[in-house]
């Protein structure tokens, strides 16, 4: 007779293996690939694919000193973890600090410094913070009291973006390093598309702007899955913090990260595939582009006569907090008084904007 469990005796000795290593039992399907891996593998394939990224596209020089935007969130967190062991591992040479921005959100942005507080302990990495009340005299806690819940991402933005560049030039920094991901990449080019920002589209794609001006922006993470990154939080048990910013779930970017995560369902290759399309993009030689200036009121990069975030402070400062939303249009997008115009013909376009959340970011 034969044996009756030498059938389960044989499905249960073809177990199935790493498809790399071919040794040990699969701890995870790779979002970006769909193989099946090992843990050990994914840690050297997400950490060699980010150094190849690294690599190829030359971010760094030996000796550099390198900002890296810390928010205590996992986009920062593993790129702080990674950038550090990669440092180390293939000697780049970087001076490597962690750069944090306090918004001023009570019960969400002091709660995430205290995870970057911990990080700056756990990874050697001295840390620098500036604040929104310091460089501005206003809390986004205080700006959503003057505006509301709307529009309200377009303040902090812009704020943000330009906090991150004084702080690194206050550290004297030579590039500042961010955690955008391959979503969050993709996301923008859908965005630039659907606004019909011809100048945002142009450059979106870049792994490395400013390379122009006094401090670059680099974005190790390009090609690197949102979902992968988690993993390897996860799995090596990084400290970071979780929570969503209390005040974006009406931004509008939202309805693309949405969009992104179906499209990601279907086919997981469509993040690439979409970043991949933006970078292919050309601009007809006929367009105009802005040129880019300085502020004359504070000196940052403009392409107007005054910056964004210098038009947007003049109007909470005078008690209009939503002078300076939306686009405008006529020479240098000033009035008389130097603060950016609003044209009529963009009111009904700012009375949709608000529905959803920011258009700017």
């Amino acid at each position: 007779m034969e044996d009756g469990g030498g059938g389960a005796k044989s499905t249960r000795l073809a177990v199935r293996l790493c498809s790399i290593c071919n040794q040990r039992k699969p701890a995870l399907k790779r979002p970006k690939t769909l193989e099946q891996i090992c843990r050990e593998c994914f840690y050297c394939v997400f950490e060699e694919e980010i150094h190849e990224v690294i690599i190829d596209n030359n971010l760094f020089k030996a000796g550099e000193r390198v900002a890296i935007a810390a928010s205590g969130g996992k986009d920062s967190t593993v790129l702080a973890y990674v950038l550090s062991e990669l440092n180390d591992r293939h000697n780049y040479g970087l001076d490597l600090f962690l750069l944090s921005v306090d918004e001023g959100i009570t019960g969400y942005r002091d709660d995430s410094l205290e995870t970057v507080k911990r990080n700056e302990v756990q990874y050697g990495l001295p840390l620098k913070i500036v604040s929104y009340k310091d460089l501005y005299g206003w809390t986004m806690d205080d700006i959503v009291k003057a505006i509301g819940l709307k529009n309200n991402c377009t303040f902090c933005g812009v704020f943000r973006r330009q906090a991150l560049d004084r702080g690194a030039a206050l550290m004297k920094a030579d590039k500042l390093v961010t955690g955008h991901n391959a979503d969050d990449i993709a996301e923008t080019v859908l965005l630039n598309i659907l606004r019909g920002d011809i100048a945002r589209l142009s450059r979106c794609t870049f792994i490395t702007t400013g390379e122009d001006g006094p401090i670059p922006r680099c974005k190790p993470f390009k090609y690197t899955y949102e979902k992968e990154i988690v993993m390897y939080a996860y799995f090596k048990k990084l400290d970071y913090f979780s929570t969503e910013c209390i005040y974006s779930p009406n931004a509008y970017r939202g309805f693309a990260r949405e969009f992104i995560k179906d499209l990601e369902r279907l086919r997981p290759r469509a993040i690439l595939d979409i970043i991949r399309s933006g970078e292919n993009f050309r601009i007809s030689t006929s367009t105009k582009m802005p040129e880019q200036g300085t502020c004359e009121r504070c000196g940052y990069i403009s392409s107007q006569k005054l910056c964004k975030a210098c038009v947007l402070l003049e109007g909470l400062n005078r008690g209009l907090p939503k002078l300076g939303i939306g686009r405008t249009k006529g020479q240098n997008g000033v009035n008389k008084d130097g603060v950016q115009r609003v044209p009529q013909s963009q009111k009904n376009r700012l009375s949709l904007q608000s529905k959803h959340g920011n258009l700017d970011f």
